[in-house]
């Protein structure tokens, strides 16, 4: 392995921002790294902030603009285009995942045990966050299990890992938070081996800019159902 794709969509983080691509590029890698950052229209001043990094020319770094909010999704497809990386992972721009992790969700796919890692919050029963979001994780997770024929323990985690080529191999549609079922539902498609690594996690209140809610769970089961039978 060569390069490490880094994806970082971003939407009104204007109070992380900063700290996150720190620490993103004081991980150590035996590997090249590049940092793709997609703004979904920000309005908070996360796109000047943006502009200011784009135009300090770091190498592997690299910006790109949505001139409408499109969702998380959709920055997500965005970025995953420009990825030339052998290996792609998804890095939310709140702090709540630790970079840290990186070099232990790499290894599988380095060992060439996986194609495909989930960071996991919750394995060997570990409850993390709020609790209303915990439940409600667990149950997607469960329904998507059982629709998918997997064992994960955590389905809407961020951190996704994947060799890069995979990634051009499925048609991803979702534009907002249904991107985490479906890309779940093609990757089983595929057959794809799963590998899930305990993480770390520091989940957000919703004071603190956390983004999704309970509409976004309930529309997440059609979601599942929808990616599984029907697409």
């Amino acid at each position: 392995m060569h390069k490490l794709s880094i994806v970082i969509p971003v939407y009104n983080e204007i109070d992380t921002l900063e700290e996150i691509l720190t620490q993103v590029k004081a991980v150590e890698l035996k590997f090249e790294k590049e940092i793709i950052l997609i703004d979904d229209c920000s309005t908070d001043g996360s796109r000047d902030l943006l502009k200011q990094i784009e135009g300090q020319r770091e190498n592997g770094i690299s910006v790109y603009y949505h001139s409408a909010n499109k969702g998380k999704g959709a920055a997500l497809r965005t970025g995953f285009q420009f990825a030339t990386g052998d290996v792609t992972i998804i890095q939310d721009a709140d702090l709540e995942y630790d970079p840290k992790d990186y070099p232990k969700l790499l290894q599988p796919i380095i060992d060439g045990d996986a194609d495909v890692v989930y960071g996991s919050r919750f394995i060997e029963g570990r409850q993390t966050g709020l609790l209303l979001s915990y439940i409600a994780n667990r149950f997607l997770t469960t329904l998507s299990n059982f629709v998918n024929g997997l064992k994960l323990t955590d389905m809407e985690t961020c951190y996704k890992v994947f060799r890069t080529r995979i990634l051009s191999e499925i048609k991803l549609k979702s534009d907002r938070f249904g991107f985490e079922p479906e890309i779940t539902a093609k990757l089983a498609r595929k057959n794809c081996r799963f590998i899930e690594i305990p993480i770390n996690y520091r989940g957000r209140h919703f004071t603190e800019g956390k983004k999704i809610g309970w509409k976004d769970g309930v529309a997440a089961i059609g979601h599942i159902i929808h990616f599984r039978f029907f697409d």
